[in-house]
C-alpha cells in the first residue's frame, strides 16, 4: 500500500513538472547579454513585450509566445503576432500603452533611450539587444530561450540554422571560386546606400557564396557612390520594399543602370522581415538568395549534397472511404526541404482540375509546396520539367496523378469539413495573398506560375462531371466572398481594388464516390457545403501563411493599402510643427486608440465604394473628418492643413487621414 502512494506521488510529480517546466529550472538566475551586461531574472517573465521584431519572432519560435502581451506593429511573423497588443512602431513605441500591460520584461534595441530611462527605474526588467553578426542572432536566441526556460528548444534551434547554412556551404564549395558572383543589397531612397563591410547583411551574402563589397566603410546603411558601383559592377542586386523605387529611381540613369545585374535583369527583392533581420530565419533566406545568385549550378546533379526523396512523412485523417491513405510529406529536392500534401485512392478515379483539365485513371491527388530556394531552378525547368522533378522523388505515376503546385508551405494547410445530413465536404486550401492577389476584370494578366491559392475538393458521394465543373464555380466564389470579406487588397492597384483571387489560383475536384450528385450550384446543399468550406480554409490558411486576420491592426490595413506613417509626409521636414519622428510617433499612438482605427477604417470602406461610384457626396464624411481633427487636438480647427500627400492615396484616405494629422498638429499649437 505504501508503495502504491509512493508510485501514485511520482506520477502527479511528473504531471505537474510536465504542465509547468518552468519549475523545473532553478530561479533566480544570472545570464549575460551580448553587450557582455549581467541579467539578473528572478523568475520566468509571464507579462513580457518586444519592441524588437526580431526577439518576437524568437519568443514565439521557442514556444514562450504566451507570456508575450506587447509588440510592435513591425513584428508580423509568426502568424500569432496577429492576436498580440500593439504598442506602437519600432522606431517611436508609446510608453503609455507599455505602461498599460504592466510588463515584468521588455526587449529594447539602441534606439529605445525613453523607454529604457522610464521603465528602468521600476520593478520591469529592461534588456537591450542587438544583433551584429550571425553569431550574434545565436547569442540572442540561446539567451532567450535561458530567460523563458527554453533552453533545449533554443539549442535545436540553433543548430537547425546551422545545419541549413552547412549545407548551403557544401554547395557552394562545389563552384569554382572564379564563378562566384558579385552581390550587393540595394538600399537609399534619394542616394544610392548599402550596408557596410562589417554588417550581417554582408555576412548573409558571402553565406549564400556572393563577393561582396570592399568600400572600406563599416556600419549598417553606408551611402555608395556611383565611381564605387560601377567599379564594382554588381552581378547580382537585391533589396526589399520601397527598394523598388530606388531601383526605379536610379537603374535608368547612366551609370547606376550599367551594370551587370541590371542589363541582365539580376535584380532580386525579398521580404524585410528577411533581408533585414539576423533572427530565426537566417538559414531560410541564405538559402534563397544562394539559390539566386547560383541558380544554374544548383539545379545540376553533380552540385547536389543530397538525394531527391522523401525523407518523413505525418498521416492525415480523411473519412472518406475510396481514401487509401493521407499524409503531408516533407522530401528533399535539389537540397531543400519540399512538402506535399499526397491523398492515395484505393482505386482509379477521375478528377477535375484547372491546372490540368478532367484526368481519368487518377490514383493519386495532392498538393505540392515548392520552396523558395527552389524558385530559380523551377523557372529553368518550367513547368513540365517540375512536374518530372517531384514525381520522380515522391516515385508516382505522372498518368495515374493529379498535383497542384504552389509556394504556399503545405506546413500552413488549412482543412476544412463541412457536413449536412448524410452529406460531407472536404476542403484543402493553401493560400499566399501578399505579393500575387489581384482583382479580375480590372488587374492585367502577365505571366504564368504555378498557383497561390489552391483547392481541393472531396465529397462522400459520387459527382457527375457536371457537378465536378460546377463546384469550381461553386468553390470560386467561396474563395472570393473570403477574399473580400477579410479586405485582401490587389497585389498591382492596392489603392482602388480588393483582390478577387491570386493570379495562379487552381483546384482540383475528386468524383468521388456513393450516392450520385449532378448539381454542385448555389441553390444546392453541395455548392453551399463547398463554398463555406473553402471559404473558412482560405481564410484560415491566409492566417497561416501570410499572419493576416479580419481584426488586424490598423497599421497593418494601411500598409496593405501601400501607407505607411512615414510615407504620409512628402519632404524630409515635413509642415508638422516639430520633429518628423516625434509627430510620426504621436500619430501612431493616437491610431492605437481604438476611437480614431475605427474612423481610418470606416474611411477605407467609404473610400472603396466612392471610387466605385456607390458613394457621390462625401459631404457628411468631411464633416465628420473636421471633427476628428478638432477631438484629438481639444480646440476648434480654422483652417485644416494639407499635410499627407501624394497620389499613391485616394481622396477619402487623404481627408481621413489629414484629419489625424492635424488633430495631432493643432494638439501642440
Amino acid at each position: 500500500m505504501k508503495y502504491r502512494k509512493i508510485k501514485i506521488y511520482i506520477i502527479i510529480s511528473f504531471c505537474f513538472f510536465l504542465f509547468y517546466p518552468g519549475l523545473l529550472c532553478s530561479y533566480p538566475v544570472v545570464l549575460k547579454d551580448v553587450y557582455n551586461n549581467r541579467v539578473y531574472i528572478k523568475k520566468i517573465p509571464q507579462r513580457a513585450v518586444s519592441l524588437i521584431p526580431s526577439i518576437t519572432e524568437m519568443i514565439f519560435r521557442l514556444g514562450a509566445g504566451k507570456s508575450l502581451f506587447g509588440i510592435t506593429y513591425h513584428s508580423t511573423y509568426p502568424p500569432e503576432t496577429a492576436y498580440k497588443k500593439i504598442v506602437g512602431g519600432y522606431f517611436e513605441p508609446s510608453l503609455k500603452e507599455i505602461e498599460k500591460l504592466n510588463p515584468d520584461i521588455i526587449f529594447i534595441s539602441d534606439i529605445h533611450k525613453e523607454v529604457e530611462d522610464f521603465f528602468s527605474k521600476g520593478n520591469c526588467l529592461v534588456i537591450k539587444i542587438t544583433a551584429k553578426s550571425i553569431a550574434d542572432s545565436f547569442d540572442n536566441i540561446k539567451l532567450v530561450g535561458e530567460i523563458f526556460d527554453r533552453k533545449n528548444q533554443a539549442e535545436k534551434f540553433i543548430s537547425d540554422i546551422k545545419n541549413s547554412l552547412d549545407i548551403i556551404s557544401e554547395k557552394i564549395s562545389k563552384i569554382p571560386e572564379n564563378k562566384r558572383k558579385r552581390v550587393i543589397r540595394l538600399m537609399g531612397r534619394k542616394t544610392v546606400m548599402t550596408p557596410g563591410s562589417d554588417s550581417f547583411q554582408n555576412e548573409m551574402i558571402r553565406a549564400a557564396g556572393g563577393i561582396t563589397h570592399d568600400f572600406n566603410k563599416n556600419g549598417n546603411v553606408i551611402e555608395v557612390s556611383k565611381e564605387q558601383w560601377i567599379k564594382f559592377n554588381p552581378e547580382i542586386i537585391y533589396g526589399c520594399g520601397n527598394d523598388r523605387k530606388t531601383a526605379k529611381l536610379f537603374f535608368s540613369q547612366p551609370g547606376w543602370g550599367d551594370v551587370d545585374a541590371v542589363k541582365n535583369g539580376q535584380v532580386y527583392y525579398y521580404p524585410c522581415d528577411l533581408t533585414c533581420r539576423a533572427s530565426t530565419n537566417t538559414g531560410y533566406f541564405v538559402g534563397w538568395l544562394a539559390s539566386n545568385v547560383y541558380g544554374k549550378e544548383f539545379s545540376q546533379k553533380r552540385n547536389r549534397v543530397f538525394k531527391d526523396g522523401i525523407i518523413k512523412s505525418n498521416p492525415l485523417k480523411i473519412d472518406l472511404e475510396y481514401v487509401k491513405k493521407a499524409e503531408i510529406a516533407e522530401s528533399m529536392i535539389c537540397d531543400f526541404k519540399n512538402r506535399t500534401l499526397i491523398i492515395d485512392f484505393k482505386f482509379p478515379l477521375t478528377v477535375v482540375s484547372s491546372l490540368d483539365g478532367q484526368k481519368t485513371g487518377i490514383k493519386t491527388i495532392g498538393n505540392h509546396y515548392t520552396p523558395p530556394q527552389n524558385w530559380g531552378m523551377g523557372h529553368v525547368n518550367g513547368l513540365e520539367g517540375l512536374k518530372k522533378q517531384v514525381y520522380d522523388a515522391l516515385k508516382v505515376k505522372e498518368d495515374q496523378t493529379c498535383f497542384l503546385f504552389t509556394g504556399a508551405d503545405l506546413k500552413n494547410l488549412a482543412v476544412k469539413k463541412e457536413k449536412f445530413k448524410e452529406l460531407e465536404v472536404y476542403a484543402f486550401v493553401t493560400a499566399g495573398v501578399k505579393s500575387n492577389a489581384m482583382r479580375m476584370s480590372k488587374d492585367t494578366g502577365r505571366y504564368y506560375e504555378p498557383g497561390t491559392i489552391n483547392i481541393i475538393i472531396m465529397t462522400n458521394m459520387k459527382l457527375t462531371p457536371r457537378a465536378m465543373t460546377r463546384s469550381i464555380i461553386s468553390a470560386t466564389e467561396g474563395k472570393t466572398a473570403a477574399l473580400l470579406d477579410m479586405d485582401i487588397r490587389s497585389s498591382y492597384n492596392k489603392k482602388e481594388y480588393r483582390a478577387t483571387g491570386t493570379g495562379t489560383d487552381n483546384i482540383i475536384v475528386v468524383e468521388g464516390t456513393g450516392t450520385v450528385l449532378d448539381n454542385a450550384g448555389g441553390h444546392t446543399k453541395l455548392g453551399e457545403l463547398i463554398a463555406t468550406a473553402v471559404s473558412k480554409g482560405v481564410k484560415d490558411a491566409v492566417y497561416r501563411q501570410n499572419s493576416i486576420i479580419a481584426k488586424r491592426n490598423i497599421f497593418q490595413r494601411l500598409k496593405e493599402r501601400g501607407i505607411t506613417i512615414y510615407s504620409l509626409f512628402a519632404e524630409e521636414k515635413c509642415d508638422c510643427g516639430r520633429d518628423k519622428s516625434e509627430f510620426a510617433g504621436a500619430v501612431e499612438e493616437i491610431l492605437i486608440d481604438p476611437v480614431y482605427a475605427g474612423f481610418i477604417e470606416a474611411a477605407m470602406s467609404i473610400s472603396d465604394d466612392y471610387e466605385k461610384g456607390l458613394i457621390k457626396d462625401l459631404l457628411f464624411f468631411n464633416q465628420w473628418s473636421k471633427n476628428i481633427a478638432e477631438n484629438i487636438s481639444g480646440k476648434k480647427i480654422k483652417k485644416m492643413k494639407i499635410i499627407a500627400g501624394g497620389n499613391h492615396l485616394s481622396l477619402v484616405m487623404s481627408t481621413a487621414l489629414n484629419a489625424i494629422l492635424n488633430g495631432v498638429y493643432y494638439q501642440n499649437q
